[in-house]
């Protein structure tokens, strides 16, 4: 049984995957798609076609610090009910991602990894931090 991980920003989003005993995360993919749904959903299909062991998806939700919605929260919970039409048969979760971008930024900034590169990869990275917290939750 294996969980797929999305960290759903504006123009790039972040592709986490677990191992097929759900032990472990690993980084995918960063997928531009100019918030473009059809271009991710297409992207993502052709992911589940290579894994088609996805029981779950957790996609991370973007609250404020004080735990309230963003706008960006709203966008997402649109997204995650392409998601849920789209995919019935897999289980569609959230988790709170707030500062996962930051934990990822300090992550690459201690790798030493230069601002090029930091870019197309903050939001895979980032996936796999949403993915480990589910796991760590679900445990």
């Amino acid at each position: 049984m294996r969980t797929l991980g999305i960290d759903y920003g504006d123009s790039r989003v972040g592709i986490a995957i677990t191992d097929a005993l759900g032990i472990t995360a690993q980084g995918l993919e960063t997928i531009s798609y100019d918030g473009n749904d059809k271009i991710l959903l297409k992207r993502i299909d052709e992911i589940l076609s290579i894994y088609p062991d996805v029981e779950i998806i957790v996609v991370g939700m973007p609250f404020n610090m004080d735990g309230t919605k963003t706008i960006r929260a709203e966008i997402t919970e649109k997204f995650i009910h392409k998601l849920k039409c789209k995919y019935n048969k897999i289980k569609i979760e959230t988790i709170d991602e707030r500062l996962t971008t930051v934990a990822a930024h300090k992550t690459m900034n201690f790798l030493d990894i230069n601002k090029t590169k930091k870019r197309g990869i903050v939001d895979t990275i980032s996936a796999v931090y949403i993915l480990e917290m589910y796991m760590n939750k679900s445990k």
